[in-house]
């Protein structure tokens, strides 16, 4: 098949469509990736990459086209929305005529913003080729959740412009299946709906501890509680932060964050007003693939989101990457995602927006036993190659385009 991947965010940032392109090129087929400039989650291009600069790159075989936009800058919602419009209408007047040929199957990647769907409505009228949609954050509630948009009228004009994205497309995925009775509100035909949850990239698999890697050198010896990932409001740093406070007398617990964010000068300054310097450590952004050798240190790695009831839908993609790697996990979070943790026995879970809870688990997870600990790790890795193991799951989603691209060829 000839498939087109439209995705604001791709390679050399860090999202699962990444890993999925690849996979569907080594299945024999073409992939293009209509994208933008890297600029997440820093808020400027990255290195090498401009307004202009950089337009195409082949990425292992797949074809990459770059559209212009203005990256979302380090704060601010103004920045932000412009950001998101500016994809939006570069990719939906350039993409046509920078994506020659026709194509099979348009599938699309929306981790935020659902206005990546608009451009693909474009592409499937001049492409007639089938829409997949893989809902990663829900709209319009993620909006209200983050604190984006709280106005009712604004938050149903939103509503409304979701409805006409889903019922342009042709299949509906959905990465947790607590996310149907929401995605049902907008969309005339429940039975497009299907459940694809994230998995994880195949370097991410159980690493044994090496001494002397570049990895342990920046990591503090002691108890090591790992965050990987985006350092945003919806990650709750307010409560790993109290949580970390509450504990800083306890010298052998060392919280260390792998990533960056729109709040990470606030998390600095907090660091520094609290005296945390000594247990709280950013160590900021690094490749993917150090993350299985930073997680082989962990003694627990951390997921966090907001307590909100659309949080509670959502299983966060890192904690598929933690599984993965075989190693327990904190979890303070509601719902879904608890609700894997507690099915695979790969750790503990608490409440989120609660730094008393996640402190109160931090200290059971550190008086553990290692063997314990291990097993909780090795059976987070089982759960994970039955229920999010990759070549299963590409299987799976390569049935359903070939399934979609010959319904749209016999209508």
């Amino acid at each position: 098949m000839n498939i087109l991947i439209i995705s604001q965010y791709f390679w050399p940032e860090n999202f699962r469509i990444n890993e999925l392109s690849l996979s569907l090129k080594k299945k024999g087929h073409k992939v293009t990736i209509l994208t933008g400039k890297p600029n997440y989650p820093e808020g400027s291009f990255f290195k090498g990459y401009g307004l202009f600069k950089r337009n195409r790159e082949d990425y292992d075989g797949v074809q990459v086209i770059r559209v212009p936009m203005l990256p979302r800058g380090t704060s601010g919602v103004f920045k932000l929305l412009i950001n998101y419009i500016s994809y939006v209408l570069s990719a939906g007047i350039l993409g046509p005529f920078f994506c020659r040929g026709n194509y099979d199957v348009i599938f699309v990647y929306e981790p935020s913003p659902i206005t990546v769907g608009i451009p693909a409505i474009v592409m499937k009228k001049l492409k007639k080729a089938p829409i997949m949609f893989w809902v990663q954050d829900l709209w319009p509630e993620t909006l209200s959740a983050v604190g984006i948009i709280t106005s009712k009228k604004t938050l149903k004009i939103v509503g409304s412009m979701v409805h006409f994205i889903y019922s342009q497309c042709d299949r509906i995925l959905i990465q947790s299946k607590a996310f149907r009775s929401s995605v049902e509100k907008y969309t005339s035909k429940p039975d497009n709906i299907l459940y694809f949850p994230n998995s994880a990239e195949e370097l991410y698999r159980p690493l044994s501890f090496k001494a002397n890697t570049p990895e342990e050198k920046l990591i503090p010896s002691g108890f090591r509680v790992i965050f990987a990932g985006n350092i945003g409001a919806a990650q709750g740093f307010t409560t790993i932060i109290d949580a970390a406070d509450l504990l800083k007398e306890h010298k052998d617990i060392h919280w260390v964050i792998l990533g960056d964010g729109r709040l990470r000068a606030w998390v600095e300054a907090e660091i520094k007003k609290r005296d945390l310097g000594g247990t709280f450590h950013l160590l900021g952004k690094h490749p993917i693939e150090t993350m299985p050798r930073f997680f082989s240190f962990a003694d627990t790695l951390l997921v966090t989101l907001k307590k909100d009831p659309i949080f509670s839908l959502t299983i966060p993609a890192k904690l598929q990457s933690y599984l993965a790697c075989g190693r327990p996990v904190i979890a303070a979070l509601d719902g879904a995602g608890a609700d894997v943790v507690k099915e695979s026995n790969s750790g503990l879970v608490c409440s989120p927006d609660d730094p008393g809870d996640l402190a109160k688990a931090v200290l059971e997870m550190h008086g553990m036993s290692e063997e314990k600990r291990r097993i909780m790790g090795e059976d987070g890795r089982k759960y994970f190659e039955v229920f999010f193991e990759e070549k299963m799951l590409v299987n799976k989603l390569e049935t359903w385009m070939k399934e979609v691209s010959k319904c749209e060829n016999n209508e």
